[in-house]
């Protein structure tokens, strides 16, 4: 089951923790577990932070662009949420994927930690609840 369409939803007032306070909540847990696994990661302007695993050759993605993808998406206790593969534009998922997918080139694998603003937000999506940080590993099979 591919749960990835959709965007972040913005904040509402019944929520009890601010959007600046949920940004700097989620950022010291991907800090924390970037720590406790010897990750080296960077981190984008936007909050997400990411490992390119294998850069890949050739030209890069847009954010626009049609991918084909093979993923796996965790929480950061470990637990798979969901896999598989994603044929299709990337204006339709999540912010965090629109913004890391582009950092590899075809035959590329990038680890993508997500916070939840780029993610589904304080309303979550299915299984996975509101607030919470995502990590992907993507493969980018090819675009166009």
């Amino acid at each position: 089951m591919l749960i990835l369409w959709g965007t972040a939803c913005k904040k509402d007032s019944s929520d009890n923790v601010s959007a600046a306070e949920q940004a700097a909540a989620d950022d010291a847990k991907i800090q924390a577990y970037i720590k406790a696994n010897g990750i080296t990661a960077t981190k984008d302007p936007s909050g997400l932070y990411y490992q390119v695993i294998t850069p890949g050759t050739g030209a890069y993605p847009t954010s626009s662009s049609a991918v084909n993808v093979n993923y796996n998406g965790k929480f950061l206790d470990g637990t798979s949420f969901d896999s598989g593969n994603y044929s299709n534009s990337l204006s339709g998922v999540i912010q965090g994927w629109q913004i890391g997918v582009p950092k590899i080139n075809t035959g590329g694998r990038i680890l993508l930690l997500i916070p939840s603003a780029l993610a589904y937000g304080p309303s979550g999506r299915d299984r996975i609840p509101g607030n919470t940080v995502l990590m992907f590993t993507v493969d980018l099979l090819s675009f166009r």
